[in-house]
């Protein structure tokens, strides 16, 4: 008759061999589902960010304070003047003032637009796949195909626009020679391009609304109108935040459809912040100025998010 001795007893009848083996498979596992794990993973990533993200911005910032520049080799350090000279700089507030006006003409219709075509999309038009494909193609055309398409359009003698107000009786426009239409020209395109991203946001949002609530309000008597703005819009309000804030910020960082079209003219009228800080740093060869005038642009874009981020918390 065999007897089975206690597990105890068991464990000390182990040779010490078989104890450091299970020793060793413990620290083994502690190191596999440890922190350490984690970070071997992660790894890769902190390295390529740290390369092309944080040593760039650090070694921007240093810049700031020095008189870089590409036409000389020495290199001094300057402290805030280069950030008094641009605060005092008329270029630098006359370019900010196109950026704030591109802002503001190009992301109420960007947003009111893309709700309108989200909701023509969502109330069951027929051909649903042509009308989704054809408000979100135009997003994903490369900035060069869009605005070469664009300057065909705005041709003074041969463009389509002109030929329309032509066959109206109407004069023809410099679409993009004439001061106090390039920037709304430029926001018309922009428009069109980048409207089928928010379109896309927006109907989202409306697919996944539960209908019990619109249900409801149809059976107390509510119509379309009403139930559009009493029931669906305060529903989207998140929405609605995030998709303001993400073209706001994306607004304040115009640069490529403005320059390959107008390269900021006429006579300055629709050059951004970004072209100047291009224009100062690679064409004046001043870097370490154009650093100047990047930081403070950006520390004006961390202010406006912010205050975006402020004011839908209090909404909320």
């Amino acid at each position: 008759m065999t007897t089975t001795a206690p597990l105890g007893e068991r464990t000390q009848a182990d040779p010490p061999a078989s104890r450091a083996g299970s020793r060793r498979r413990a620290v083994l596992r502690r190191i596999r589902t440890g922190p350490a794990t984690g970070f071997v993973f992660v790894l890769p990533f902190l390295v390529v960010f740290g390369l092309f993200m944080v040593w760039p911005l650090v070694q921007g910032l240093w810049m700031s304070f020095t008189d870089t520049s590409l036409a000389l080799r020495d290199t001094g350090f300057v402290g805030f003047d280069n950030y008094a000279e641009a605060l005092g700089d008329p270029d630098v507030w006359s370019s900010l003032g196109n950026t704030v006006f591109f802002t503001a003409v190009s992301s109420v219709p960007l947003v009111l637009v893309a709700l309108a075509m989200a909701l023509l999309v969502h109330s069951g038009l027929a051909g649903q796949w042509a009308w989704r494909l054809a408000f979100f193609a135009p997003y994903l055309l490369p900035v060069t195909v869009v605005t070469l398409v664009w300057t065909w359009l705005y041709q003074p003698d041969l463009g389509l626009a002109n030929q329309l107000l032509d066959s109206l009786g109407m004069e023809p426009v410099g679409w993009l020679s004439d001061e106090s239409v390039a920037m709304w020209s430029i926001a018309a395109l922009t428009v069109w391009w980048t409207v089928g991203f928010n379109f896309l946001l927006y109907l989202a949002a409306l697919q996944s609304l539960p209908p019990a609530f619109d249900e409801a309000a149809a059976l107390d008597g509510a119509g379309a109108w009403r139930r559009l703005w009493s029931v669906t819009l305060p529903q989207l309000r998140r929405t609605t935040a995030l998709v303001a804030m993400l073209q706001i910020l994306a607004s304040l960082k115009v640069f490529d459809q403005i320059y390959i079209l107008t390269k900021g003219g006429p006579n300055g009228s629709t050059r951004p912040v970004l072209e100047y800080v291009y224009d100062v740093g690679f064409t004046g060869y001043r870097l370490g100025y154009a650093s100047a005038i990047s930081y403070l642009f950006f520390a004006l874009v961390i202010v406006v998010s912010l205050v975006q981020l402020r004011l839908f918390r209090q909404e909320d």
